[in-house]
């Protein structure tokens, strides 16, 4: 065999990589970079664990989906970044590195923002990513002469959203700024946040790679389905301790994993890469409306946790709210994994009637729970989702089997029989 090379790229200069390269893949720093999003990730999850299982989850779920928030956005923030003028060279290397020390800052801090509404740490960690982040744009700009006003419009919005952040961490340290106020000035710099790409993007729109972007999110969906695999094993664990292996324990657990193959399988039903080289137009519809299904996912995590954790000893939730922390979830997903495929896809594989038949199900089974108990119910939403995927695989091979006989027989491609 040849000898083995290697290329190292100590300095390249900055441009926009082609929107039609072939073969984008997620590169290994990007790997790497997520799975520093794995720490923040489970302790959020652990975090709105916890106020579930203490009765108090409507009151741990505005700070899980604040801190969610933060969490989503770093990593939107970075993945765009890099589809448009990801150079791999030691510089983009260096600063990409220093957005991962900000994601694990971040984590540090999760705990005291969803247990005691404290974000002093979980804004240092955001400051030191976007130190990174705004480097890396104002690199851009310096780099690429074309889309030199889009890179500094990112820069100038993202700096200035950010001195929002500290304002109000500072006017809330000082008390200057009511409680009361707080959750709708977090939501005025939320849009604001929002609306950045919106406004950069009209000077001159980035050269993201659509089937790039499609993989980054498949990828972050996984993650996340990882996340509650181990949250439901944290569940597990401490059910075995307790020395409480009962049939509910083996009910949840064993359907507990069957739902998340079914929504991961229910995902991974449509490819988005080609819907959004089609509408490129329809992506903030589908790369926003992401966050409502990668938050779904991650609660699912925390309500599966508990719904094993019950199984082995009490807690003080009841089991009506243990059974909607896991029925929510998924009918959220469910809706929104929906509304997301269907913003670039021009006939959604999932049909909108079977998705509202599921979602009105799940939604009415915890009301059963007094009566079949939370195991039952978890069963049972597991079985809605596996039947909508059998339904909707089963439909989509008679709409294909009805284009094959209108088109006369066609000879099988590769693999095919």
């Amino acid at each position: 065999m040849p000898p083995a090379t290697t290329t190292i790229r100590i300095r390249v200069r900055m441009g926009a990589r082609a929107i039609d390269e072939p073969h984008r893949a997620s590169s290994q720093l990007e790997l790497l970079f997520d799975l520093t999003f794995v720490v923040a990730v489970a302790t959020v999850t652990a975090q709105l664990a916890h106020s579930i299982a203490d009765g108090h989850g409507l009151t741990g779920l505005v700070p899980f989906l604040q801190v969610f928030f933060a969490i989503w956005w770093a990593w939107m923030n970075f993945t765009w970044f890099a589809s448009s003028y990801d150079t791999d060279d030691v510089p983009y290397r260096l600063l990409t590195m220093v957005q991962m020390a900000g994601v694990l800052v971040l984590a540090a801090g999760v705990p005291a923002a969803a247990g005691h509404s404290d974000y002093e740490i979980v804004t240092l960690g955001y400051v030191i990513m976007r130190i990174g982040l705004v480097a890396q744009w104002l690199r851009a700009g310096l780099e690429h002469q074309a889309g030199r006003r889009t890179a500094l419009r990112y820069a100038a919005g993202i700096t200035i959203v950010q001195m929002g952040w500290i304002l109000q961490l500072l006017l809330t340290e000082t008390g200057a700024l009511p409680a009361s106020s707080g959750l709708p000035f977090f939501a005025g710099l939320v849009v604001l946040e929002l609306a950045v790409p919106r406004w950069a993007e009209r000077a001159r729109p980035t050269n993201w790679h659509p089937h790039h972007i499609a993989e980054r999110y498949g990828l972050f969906t996984i993650i996340l389905l990882g996340e509650s695999v181990l949250a439901a094993s944290r569940g597990v664990e401490g059910a075995l301790e307790a020395g409480e292996v009962s049939g509910p324990f083996v009910v949840i657990a064993v359907c507990g994993l069957v739902l998340l193959f079914a929504l991961w399988w229910l995902y991974f039903l449509v490819q988005a890469g080609e819907g959004l080289s089609d509408r490129r137009h329809r992506s903030y519809l589908w790369g926003y409306g992401h966050y409502g299904v990668f938050a779904a996912l991650a609660a699912l995590g925390a309500g599966l946790e508990v719904a094993v954790e019950q199984s082995g000893h009490e807690v003080a939730a009841s089991p009506l709210a243990i059974g909607y922390a896991v029925a929510v979830p998924v009918g959220l997903y469910l809706a929104l994994l929906w509304v997301v495929h269907a913003a670039v896809v021009t006939d959604p594989v999932i049909s909108p009637a079977a998705v509202l038949g599921c979602v009105t199900v799940i939604l009415s089974l915890p009301l059963a729970t007094f009566w079949i108990g939370v195991a039952a119910v978890v069963a049972a939403i597991a079985a809605v989702c596996v039947l909508l995927v059998a339904v909707t695989i089963a439909t989509a091979a008679a709409v294909a089997r009805a284009g094959a006989g209108r088109h006369g027989p066609q000879s099988p491609g590769p693999g095919e029989s």
